[in-house]
């Protein structure tokens, strides 16, 4: 009885141990599995993951400054146009942005300085998460620097159409007719590189932390490239993948800050060409309730 009793134990023990060591393959089976689907995705720049993270100021709350600001609310002043000259605006702001295209030729022709001014004011009238303002507009003019950016982006378009981007997206822009060479950031008059801070600094010195701070820059960006259109210059926009901190070295921004969007901005080329796309009509991209 003893010796069946101990056998017993004994098979129970190996099951056991079987089921175990199976229950932790399946694991890491399970965990290994995201990350062999996540290495054909295409590679993503980590310069510009979205650092707003409530958690990290409960972390380390020493090095964040809480908001005590107050701040008078005024009357708001509101123009209010009769329907037909609504409609009007409305549809002559359609026409107008409907006529913007992405090119990649861009004439050396110089542009005023003014105009790039006011573009920029008009992005800087984004909404953003608390009122932070999380941009900076870097604009570059000077021939050597602007090489300087030329060389860092195809050294690093290169990789990326090699190996970071994949076939798919490699694939997917030969409509386009684009590679790594980028003549336009030589070219142009004038590259505007936006950045986004992922964290200001009060008076003190503590940390202020910017609540979505890249949405907040891309609505920027989308009020920028309506401004350039209005203005009658071109552009393309451009997020050339891990140039990021480079270009950040190379013009002297702080750490807080991540490159989102490089502008090349000009007027067209005189040979300059664009694909032949159409826009999806408004049945495919509005929903009403």
């Amino acid at each position: 009885m003893f010796l069946l009793t101990s056998a017993l134990v004994a098979v129970v023990c190996l099951l056991m141990v079987w089921i175990f060591q199976n229950a932790d393959g399946g694991t890491q089976r399970r965990k290994g599995e995201p990350r062999a689907r996540a290495e054909a995705r295409p590679w993503v720049d980590e310069d510009l993951k979205d650092s707003t993270d409530v958690h990290q100021l409960e972390e380390d709350a020493d090095d964040w400054q809480v908001s005590e600001e107050e701040v008078e609310h005024v009357p708001f002043s509101h123009t209010r146009y009769p329907e037909k000259e609504m409609l009007k605006r409305s549809q002559e702001f359609y026409e107008l942005l409907n006529k913007r295209r992405s090119v990649r030729f861009i004439s050396n022709e110089q542009v005023p300085m003014e105009v790039i001014d006011n573009v920029i004011k008009a992005a800087g009238t984004a909404p953003s998460g608390a009122h932070t303002e999380p941009w900076t507009f870097v604009v570059v003019k000077d021939p050597d620097v602007k090489h300087k950016i030329r060389e860092i982006v195809e050294e690093e378009e290169e990789i990326n159409y090699l190996k970071r981007m994949g076939p798919q997206w490699v694939s997917d822009l030969k409509k386009l007719r684009t590679n790594w060479i980028k003549e336009y950031l030589d070219t142009a008059p004038v590259l505007i590189l936006i950045f986004k801070r992922v964290h200001g600094f009060a008076a003190n010195g503590k940390k202020k932390i910017h609540y979505y701070n890249e949405i907040s820059v891309s609505i920027a960006c989308g009020i920028l490239l309506a401004a350039l259109q209005n203005a009658g210059l071109v552009t393309v926009t451009t997020t050339p993948l891990n140039c990021g901190p480079r270009l950040r070295v190379l013009l002297n921004r702080p750490a807080n800050e991540k490159l989102l969007i490089l502008l090349p901005v000009g007027y067209p080329s005189e040979e300059a060409t664009v694909p032949d796309l159409a826009r999806k009509p408004l049945d495919q991209i509005m929903v009403t309730v």
